[in-house]
This record gives structure tokens, C-alpha cells and sequence, in this order.
């Protein structure tokens, strides 16, 4: 039998830890690209990273499209794997086409929202699936320990009330996608209303 205290290190180490380093890579990446391309005099390169960046979370959308039977093309799988990079990496690049600059308030609310979605989908896929799992070793390990019903389901409240509150993300990420996506439309249009194109 696993003391809670190794149960509780396992799910920092196999669920959290990697939701932060995630996260964190993003946000380096952020940094570092943004710091090379301004010491390189490579500054106006972040100005078209906007394009491919929301290329690539548009293309990501083919999983959901999967996953809703729009469309036959690719198994569920490998296009969720797909999603997963393009989102990484369409938002490393919108994040690097914001830099750190605040020029108008429209790209920065659709920056914000995307990072918000960004955060979101990630708990839904680091942490949800993984969490589920580590409630049902606790339940595993309370009933080995001998524990009757009513007792492990003391123990494990707190988990079970996070694991619930943690399932409900698609209602929380789908609105922010959704909002996400009217804002970079928004701002994509201002641009093409008002870019100098000479």
C-alpha cells in the first residue's frame, strides 16, 4: 500500500508538474523570441508571426471538427496530438507577433483571451484526464487499506469536489474560443482596414 504523502507526490509530479512546465516553456519562449528578435533588429519578422500563428490554430480546429463528425479525415488521436502542437505553437507565435508592446487595446484583448483558452485546454488534457485517474488510485488505495464506503469517500472529497469542479472546463473553453476567435477577427479586419500597405 502507497502512503498518501507518495500519492499526493505522484500527482505533483505526473499531473501538475507537467501542466507548469508547459506553461512555463510558453512563456520563456515568449520571452527569448521576443528578446532575439529585437536584438537581432529582427522586430518588424513578429509583425507577420500573427499569420502562420493563426494558421496553425485554425488548422488545429480539425480535431474538434473530428471529434463532431464534420468531417472523416484523420483518427481522433493523432489529431488531438496535432491539436496540441499547433495551439503550442500557433500561440508561441501570436504571442511573439504581440511582443511585449501595447499598442492598441483589441489585439491585446484577443491576446488575452487566447491565452486564457490556451490555459484552459490544458487543464482540460494534463490535468483532467490524469486527475481522474489519480482519484480512482486514492479510492483503490482507501479499499485495500480496508476503509468501509463512507470512509474513502471522506478521504477523498476534496479530490472528488476538484475532479467535478475541473470537468465542467469545456464550459469555460469553448466561450473563450469562441472568444478568442471574434477578437483576432476583429483585430485581423482593423488591419486590413487601416495597414499602410504601400
Amino acid at each position: 500500500m502507497q502512503p498518501v504523502s507518495t500519492i499526493n507526490d505522484a500527482l505533483w509530479r505526473r499531473q501538475i508538474f507537467p501542466f507548469i512546465l508547459l506553461l512555463g516553456l510558453l512563456a520563456i519562449a515568449t520571452i527569448a523570441g521576443d528578446y532575439l528578435l529585437h536584438r537581432l533588429d529582427l522586430a518588424w519578422v513578429g509583425r507577420y508571426l500573427g499569420i502562420p500563428g493563426t494558421l496553425l490554430i485554425l488548422a488545429s480546429l480539425l480535431y474538434s471538427l473530428r471529434k463532431r463528425k464534420y468531417i472523416q479525415m484523420g483518427t481522433p488521436q493523432r489529431l488531438l496530438t496535432f491539436h496540441e502542437l499547433a495551439t503550442w505553437f500557433g500561440s508561441l507565435m501570436v504571442l511573439l507577433h504581440a511582443g511585449i508592446h501595447f499598442n492598441a487595446i483589441l489585439p491585446w484583448l484577443a491576446t488575452l483571451a487566447m491565452g486564457i483558452n490556451v490555459i484552459s485546454g490544458m487543464v482540460g488534457k494534463l490535468l483532467l484526464k490524469r486527475s481522474r485517474a489519480h482519484l480512482l488510485k486514492q479510492r483503490d488505495h482507501y479499499q485495500l487499506r480496508g476503509l468501509s464506503a463512507p470512509e474513502i469517500e471522506h478521504e477523498i472529497f476534496w479530490s472528488a469536489v476538484t475532479l467535478d469542479a475541473m470537468s465542467k472546463w469545456r464550459k469555460v473553453h469553448i466561450p473563450i474560443a469562441i472568444t478568442f476567435g471574434v477578437l483576432a477577427l476583429g483585430h485581423i479586419i482593423s488591419i486590413f482596414l487601416f495597414w499602410s500597405w504601400q
